[in-house]
């Protein structure tokens, strides 16, 4: 027996399971940041934006598990589909994560950076100020958890989701 046929949760499961992974990992942030007073950098708030649309992409994963029919066409290709957006999210995400890690947290001025850039263009930080308002440079908003900084939790958080649509993808091809 293979590893995929030991894994006792549905498709459907670990679908939510990863939506609530990335809207919960968000809503830590947002605690630390209105609760705790650590404000976000420009890297924290890209994040962000991944882990919400990694989540968005998981939620249509979860409903779409259960009404395409995992055996037709459509319903496998779209499984494979929504996986594979969401592995490149992933992606996305885990070197935003590394980035800040290894080079944005060591400068006092991120200003301007891709994180910026994006964060500006999407106007995210006009609609949601109190969600994606950079309030902080990347070196100030260097906090750790448990010894470990956010945005290596952060990295921890994108690989296994990565590994978790990977399987998704798997599971559907069979």
């Amino acid at each position: 027996m293979n590893l995929l046929a030991r894994i006792a949760f549905g498709s459907r499961t670990l679908w939510a399971a990863a939506a609530a992974a990335c809207f919960g990992s968000v809503v830590m942030a947002l605690v630390a940041q209105h609760r705790f007073d650590m404000q976000p950098c420009p890297w924290c708030i890209l994040q962000r934006v991944v882990f919400l649309l990694i989540g968005a992409v998981a939620v249509l994963g979860a409903v779409s598990a259960g009404t395409t029919g995992r055996r037709s066409g459509f319903g496998r290709g779209l499984q494979i589909g929504l996986a594979g957006v969401n592995l490149l999210l992933a992606l996305a995400g885990a070197a935003a994560a590394l980035y800040q890690n290894l080079v944005a947290a060591a400068t006092h001025s991120c200003d301007l950076s891709l994180a910026d850039r994006i964060i500006s263009g999407l106007r995210l930080d006009r609609w949601l100020p109190d969600v994606f308002e950079v309030r902080a440079t990347c070196a100030e908003a260097a906090v750790s958890l448990l010894g470990v900084p956010f945005e290596l939790w952060s990295l921890m958080l994108f690989l296994l989701l990565g590994g978790l649509m990977g399987l998704l993808a798997r599971r559907a091809m069979d």
